[in-house]
């Protein structure tokens, strides 16, 4: 410790805060950096859990997006049959002129374009090639002579159907080849 001092003469500032300054110093900056180092892991946290939470909220959008498709396509296929009836009832009025084969035609048209419009993709061409992913062969009509080895679709007997790209319902076909 410094020796006592005359009350008048002139107190060595740097001698006092030498012995008072490093303890004081030490007692601030502990629990200051404790504090920083809290703060540092609690940001930390809730950043994770801001990445966590808004990656629960985009796998929650897609899975409710993805239900909503299948949905649709579920309901798409059961429409399927009505389009076949309406299809059949149209080709047994094909010749016919009057009003309800104008009416059958027209509403034919109307499900048909609703259902495009929702992602429904009519597979009915005669004449393309055979896709066993598209088509199911139900009847053979052999080539006479050499073929080239391809299949061709001579005949749909009942459409198929896509939505979205992906087959709903193959269509039902007659092949030549």
């Amino acid at each position: 410790m410094a020796e006592p001092t005359a009350p008048d003469a002139p107190v060595d500032a740097t001698a006092v805060t030498d012995e008072i300054v490093p303890d004081a110093v030490e007692d601030v900056e502990d629990p200051r950096r404790e504090a920083e180092r809290e703060r540092d892991e609690y940001l930390d946290a809730l950043q994770r859990l801001q990445a966590d939470f808004e990656n629960y909220r985009k796998r929650v959008a897609r899975s409710a997006e993805e239900a909503a498709a299948r949905a649709a396509g579920e309901l798409a296929g059961k429409l399927l049959p009505v389009l076949d009836a309406l299809d059949l009832a149209q080709a047994h009025f094909a010749d016919s002129t009057g009003d309800e084969a104008a009416a059958l035609t027209q509403s034919r048209a109307l499900l048909l374009d609703t259902l495009e419009k929702a992602g429904l993709e009519r597979v009915d061409a005669a004449g393309v090639e055979f896709d066993p992913t598209i088509h199911d062969a139900v009847a053979h009509v052999p080539v006479e002579g050499e073929g080239d080895g391809t299949h061709e679709v001579s005949e749909v007997l009942r459409a198929g159907y896509r939505w979205r790209g992906s087959v709903l319902r193959p269509a039902m076909v007659q092949v030549r080849g």
